[in-house]
């Protein structure tokens, strides 16, 4: 009878089938050494910024955020501390007091990690968009249209609490025309068969769809930033790579791999925009309580994550 093999032996196995991660692991180990990285005064620490309404775009370089956009208001790069949703989460959401806050989510992700007890926060509410009524089976993924109605009903039932809506453009699967043409849209663990070569895409395909994502969000950024009163800021919880190289070691990256610090990936937009009088904000009770909240079926977050292209 074979014995199983053990997680070690199994992550053995995988760094000899993809050696890239191995040194993938070595720069991440420089940046954590390094976490000096980003500039100080351009560092974000979401929750004491300035703001009643949060609008996140997932996975949105600010380069390419800065050169489509025709949103009002001032933009500005800033520096996250976060290369992917779970770092983002991990390091700015974790054990806070976010009471006056609610989470309007399209991104599975704060559910798993809550649910297998990685991460621990109390928001006054979390509204996730991606359960049935709101994922696009077509798309496999949360439209942004689907995160602005939803963001518009949570202004009106908490208008004292700030608003923190996490969109998932233009974060894959790929919605324009380029990404249903060049893409199944179908694919596990998305960028790391593009590194493999299982994935035959060159880059400017892969940044032509990454950009017609985003552009297909901006309309429901710009309808928020009209209905959602007070100051409303647009900005990312990581950027994404196209084949640039990390560092110290050189190699080719895609995506948005955890712990690695490059500029693709934290420079973020910071785009603030104020409409009408400011919000009084409160906070209240947590009403987001993991025993009172609809379950949902581990496999259905699973297969989630996996149309956006997850592991």
């Amino acid at each position: 009878m074979d014995r199983p093999r053990s997680p070690l032996t199994e992550q053995i196995r995988r760094g000899l089938r993809e050696p890239h991660l191995v040194l993938r692991q070595v720069n991440e180990w420089f940046y954590d050494l390094h976490s000096e990285y980003a500039d100080d005064r351009d560092r974000l620490e979401f929750f004491e910024e300035d703001w009643d309404n949060l609008l996140l775009l997932d996975a949105c370089r600010y380069d390419t955020f800065a050169s489509v956009h025709d949103l009002p208001g001032q933009l500005d790069a800033r520096h996250t501390d976060s290369s992917s949703t779970i770092e983002f989460l991990k390091r700015y959401v974790d054990e806070q007091d976010l009471t006056d806050t609610v989470y309007v989510t399209a991104n599975p992700q704060h559910y798993r990690k809550q649910e297998r007890d990685y991460i621990s926060a109390d928001f006054h509410d979390v509204i996730e968009v991606w359960q049935e009524d709101g994922w696009d089976d077509a798309f496999r993924t949360v439209r942004p249209e689907t995160v602005a109605d939803a963001a518009e009903r949570a202004a009106d039932r908490y208008p004292d609490k700030r608003l923190l809506v996490h969109f998932l453009q233009p974060h894959y699967p790929y919605i324009g025309p380029t990404g249903q043409d060049a893409f199944d849209n179908d694919s596990l663990d998305f960028f790391n068969k593009v590194l493999n070569g299982e994935i035959e895409v060159e880059d400017r395909t892969l940044r032509k769809a990454y950009q017609e994502n985003l552009e297909a969000a901006l309309p429901s950024i710009s309808r928020l930033l009209g209905s959602l009163s007070g100051r409303t800021v647009v900005s990312a919880d990581h950027g994404e790579m196209f084949g640039e190289r990390a560092f110290p070691i050189p190699v080719r990256e895609y995506g948005h791999p955890t712990g690695i610090h490059t500029p693709e990936l934290t420079e973020v937009p910071w785009l603030v925009s104020d409409n009408g009088p400011r919000r009084s904000i409160t906070a209240g009770d947590s009403e987001s309580d993991a025993d009172d909240r609809d379950d949902v079926a581990s496999e259905v977050v699973e297969e989630r994550l996996r149309d956006l292209g997850y592991a």
